[in-house]
């Protein structure tokens, strides 16, 4: 097993190629084992993904059990393991801080910090207090003796703020305070995606995956992007096709899902003895 020091380092080193790179994001040790056993370079978890897992709607898992998660991730494959923190679990600086730290305890080598309150009435924070959390983050990720990879994510497009403008500026002031990455999850056109790109001088995440986004790898990466990730999908894909067979279980009492299941052997064959 690689250091987490040398797994550091090549997390870092794809976000300097000249093309894009997919990172998955597996929601259990499972996953993680078969999603390392396809060739990926990288990993990331889902908060949502690890929530429905546990039977729990997104934003439901507490910090404590959210490191438990990480740790056990990052333990699973030999690949890097940058992971979802969400809002850093706090309002303050000093809970980002915290996250951080814990974080890296747990074995990621890299994190994101989202700009959302998860207050429905009041979702994003002011710029000032956003730039206040990504700062405390950047200090708490320095602080570390491996380089962590910092992600700073600018949440409008999921809350109904569809402000481009003001995605930027967020984008560019998250750049200034020691985000090593920026994301603004939700945008979908070519436009919008190259606008954002050339308006930092950071690598650039972008969440494919989502309705209406039918931008390929190469399409993203012709755009200037230079990471990849798919959020909760996979694990949404994975429960779609369980609740489809449990309908048709349910309500025709037929089993034809089983045709298109992954045999025993096949799994086996790619997981550890």
């Amino acid at each position: 097993m690689p250091s987490q020091r040398e797994k550091a380092d090549r997390f870092r080193a794809l976000h300097q190629q000249d093309h894009a790179f997919i990172i998955p994001n597996p929601w259990d040790v499972g996953t993680a084992r078969l999603l390392a056993s396809l060739g990926f370079e990288a990993l990331a978890s889902t908060s949502a993904g690890y929530a429905f897992s546990t039977g729990r709607r997104d934003g439901a898992v507490g910090r404590d059990q959210m490191m438990l998660h990480l740790a056990e991730l990052a333990s699973a494959t030999e690949l890097p393991l940058s992971a979802d923190l969400e809002n850093g679990f706090g309002d303050e600086p000093e809970a980002v801080t915290q996250t951080i730290s814990r974080a890296a305890a747990a074995g990621v080598v890299g994190g994101s910090i989202e700009d959302a309150t998860r207050r429905p009435g009041d979702p994003i924070y002011p710029l000032d207090v956003a730039v206040g959390r990504i700062r405390a983050a950047a200090a708490a990720a320095r602080a570390l003796p491996f380089a962590f990879t910092l992600t700073a994510r600018a949440e409008n497009y999921l809350h109904g703020r569809p402000d481009l403008k003001d995605t930027i500026a967020r984008l560019q002031a998250y750049q200034e305070a020691g985000a090593d990455v920026l994301y603004a999850p939700g945008l979908k056109t070519r436009e919008d995606i190259a606008a954002v790109v050339s308006s930092v001088d950071r690598p650039v995440n972008v969440l494919a995956g989502l309705q209406g986004m039918d931008l390929t790898l190469e399409a993203l990466s012709k755009l200037g992007v230079r990471r990849v990730s798919i959020g909760g999908s996979l694990a949404r894909a994975a429960f779609g096709a369980m609740l489809r067979a449990g309908r048709e279980m349910r309500e025709h009492g037929t089993f034809g899902f089983t045709q298109d299941a992954v045999s025993h052997a096949d799994i086996s064959a790619m997981l550890p003895p």
